[in-house]
């Protein structure tokens, strides 16, 4: 009788134990490698929209004589497209995507995204079938676009996580608005529309920044087509940086230290700190391994350049 209850009594042998560590560690690694798969889809599904609005754009300038939203009257009434206005950034086909504010003279900017061309882009491409989506919401001169009808004026980005994608005319905000004449699709999550010019805030992981920049330009965020800006008026009234600090880090020659809240930075350190003044800013993949939701991103429109 003892000796059964030292049998029974008896613990896992190293062979047992060494398979259930094996199975253990074999379902953390499916998992793990299933979210790097779901992870490594969603940056292609991204990449891939913004090559076929690309394709669209152009296919509709070759048709049309136009960037879409760019298109002017009587040109864009003819085609059975929406009717255009009579100022600046309404329609009027100088080859920048602009928007209006209050359907005005001298309102119009490269911000704008509440009436105007920057809406007006989506709502004509799908007009013309070359693109997902209806965008019925957007008008050349009305401001009707409003965090209850986004949905309706941009469309959701693929990679999700709230993010939309929208277009705009890159330049500054000084005493007037300074264009650099080159036009952008910008991804980022909008969150307002003040006086027209939207509020939005970053939302890729830095792993997800650097995986989109590197898989179709040169993985740097100051540089080539495919920067770490964004449009949001509350800092720098316009076309900002997403280095933590808004502008920080903007000109590429300061000293920007990584941190918890930063997509990029210049230091040479795994820490983040200190930041290296004129060393090149990359990308702040050793803080957290790039799991922070920090970036947003600005594509170069590959159209009507």
């Amino acid at each position: 009788m003892g000796a059964d209850r030292q049998y029974n009594r008896r613990g896992f042998t190293l062979i047992e134990l060494s398979i259930v560590l094996v199975v253990i560690g074999l379902i953390v690694g499916g998992i793990l490698t299933g979210q790097s798969l779901i992870n490594a889809a969603a940056v292609r599904a991204q990449i891939t929209q913004i090559e076929k609005y690309n394709t669209a754009a152009n296919t509709f300038r070759e048709k049309y004589g136009y960037l879409p939203g760019d298109i002017p009257d009587p040109a864009a009434s003819s085609f059975g497209f929406q009717a255009r206005g009579q100022y600046a950034g309404e329609g009027d086909g100088n080859g920048l995507i602009e928007g209006v504010h209050l359907n005005v003279s001298g309102n119009a900017d490269g911000r704008q995204q509440s009436a105007g061309e920057a809406v007006m882009f989506w709502a004509d491409l799908s007009a013309a079938n070359l693109i997902e989506g209806s965008f019925t919401t957007a008008s050349p001169t009305v401001n009707n676009c409003i965090s209850s009808t986004f949905i309706y004026c941009f469309p959701a980005a693929k990679i999700g996580n709230g993010n939309y994608v929208y277009t705009y005319s890159g330049g500054q905000y000084n005493s007037g608005w300074v264009s650099t004449g080159v036009n952008y699709y910008g991804l980022s999550v909008i969150t307002s529309l003040s006086n027209g010019s939207p509020a939005s805030n970053p939302a890729l992981t830095v792993q997800q920044g650097y995986a989109i920049d590197s898989k179709v330009d040169d993985g740097l965020p100051q540089s080539g087509n495919v920067t770490a800006q964004y449009l949001n008026v509350n800092i720098n009234a316009g076309v900002s940086w997403a280095a933590g600090g808004g502008v920080a880090g903007a000109s590429g020659t300061g000293a920007t230290a990584g941190s918890s809240t930063t997509c990029y930075d210049n230091s040479s350190s795994a820490s983040g700190t200190p930041g290296v003044a004129g060393a090149t800013q990359h990308y702040s993949l050793e803080i957290s391994n790039g799991s922070n939701i920090n970036c947003a991103l600005s594509f170069k429109m590959q159209a009507g350049d």
